[in-house]
């Protein structure tokens, strides 16, 4: 089960969502709803310290509600996964890498925040629900509060057993959700995505799940998420799934189309124009993510704010890769070379060597190549990286070329 539970938890985390963030829900006019939009604007604009001070505010001014609780528990974990920087579609695609095992912990005051946010949202809840169990705004918030609990457990505690059962109470209380009121379409982010996961995994896994309580469907799955994506209290979370389903479904034209589109409501993410880029690249376009990421590396340098671990070794690898795609050896070289200098993690640095193998193949220097490879993929082995030891193994096998 620890693909199902991971890939499940951790897919909300590639553009910095969560599982229905509320910034739609508090009362209209409340001074809470108003602060607390603001809180997840500054966030998806990866201004952080505005986002923690405002969804802080916000839980002050209403300390009673469980959305709003359930806000600034969302933001924390926000932050907490951007400094951690598993972050990217990359880190998800193909298996779980180890990278993800040996990230840094959060900090004690961050941990503690979260858990007590969190805490209180899924408290006040079922306090709701118990007082009437018909009260399905009451439902869905305690299902979206799990879900948040099941993805932080899984993705920053790493206690994937710890989140099963997390997972099954998000699942089961946002699934009674949609049966109750199929125009909840908000409760189709956690169902939608655990769906389709569970539609992925092999056999015998499938069955467990269904044991469990789960059920699969890929296209259900899909479908549940597209229509989340016409909610406005559910389309940025619902966003951030499809980007990793559609890039796991090959349908990398669609995922440029949303990375541009957040990139474009939320300038100051330079994320969304990497993944952008990114995209562009397993689509096929390779000059169209040079120019992307061209743009967003001159912004990286003006970016006087934190970044993520290995961001600039991440910049110049992907802007390197569509150089080379592009049969530019001169600059693909010099921007993975850069790439190398800029203390890469280990799942970055094999990528790398990939494909500084692939510019010593067309330059006919076999020997330099194959020694590439052989420390890609023991770089890729160490960090589970399955799809990238096996393109080390192919070229290892015969000599890159394009169209090879």
């Amino acid at each position: 089960m620890t693909r199902l539970l991971c890939v499940s938890a951790l897919s909300f985390a590639l553009i910095a969502a969560s599982p229905t963030s509320p910034i739609a829900q508090a009362p209209a006019g409340s001074d809470a709803n108003a602060t607390l939009r603001t809180a997840f604007t500054a966030a998806y604009n990866l201004d952080y310290p505005e986002a923690i001070g405002n969804a802080r505010k916000a839980a002050a001014l209403d300390p009673n509600n469980p959305r709003v609780q359930r806000g600034l528990a969302t933001i924390v974990w926000l932050q907490i996964l951007f400094r951690r920087g598993a972050v990217s579609i990359d880190h998800y695609l193909g298996s779980i890498s180890k990278s993800q095992k040996t990230l840094p912990k959060p900090d004690p005051e961050s941990a503690e925040e979260f858990k007590r946010a969190i805490g209180r949202a899924i408290e006040l809840a079922n306090a709701r629900l118990k007082a009437n169990p018909n009260d399905l705004q009451a439902k869905f918030d305690a299902g979206a509060a799990y879900g948040l609990q099941a993805s932080y457990v899984a993705s920053v505690e790493g206690s994937v057993m710890s989140a099963f059962g997390i997972a099954k109470r998000a699942y089961k209380t946002q699934d009674e959700v949609l049966t109750l009121d199929s125009s909840r379409v908000a409760a189709g982010v956690v169902v939608g995505t655990y769906r389709y996961i569970i539609s992925t995994l092999n056999p015998a896994m499938r069955t467990v799940a269904w044991f469990a309580g789960f059920e699969g469907g890929k296209k259900e799955g899909i479908a549940l998420l597209e229509a989340a994506v016409r909610d406005s209290e559910a389309r940025i979370d619902a966003q951030a799934a499809l980007m990793l389903i559609y890039s796991r479904e090959g349908r990398h034209a669609e995922v440029v189309k949303i990375a541009h589109d957040l990139g474009t409501e939320f300038p100051r993410n330079r994320l969304f124009q990497l993944e952008e880029g990114a995209a562009a690249i397993r689509a096929g376009r390779a000059a169209d993510a040079d120019s992307v990421l061209t743009r967003g590396i001159d912004a990286l340098k003006k970016d006087s704010r934190p970044k993520i671990p290995a961001e600039e070794a991440t910049w110049y690898y992907k802007r390197g890769l569509a150089r080379l795609n592009q049969n530019h050896p001169a600059p693909a070289s010099a921007d993975l070379q850069h790439a190398l200098g800029a203390m890469p993690s280990d799942w970055i640095r094999g990528k790398i060597h990939v494909e500084v193998g692939k510019l010593a193949d067309l330059a006919g220097r076999r020997q330099d190549a194959l020694a590439a490879y052989r420390t890609a993929k023991t770089l890729c082995e160490n960090t589970d990286d399955t799809l990238c030891a096996k393109e080390a193994d192919r070229w290892m096998r015969k000599p890159f070329s394009f169209g090879g």
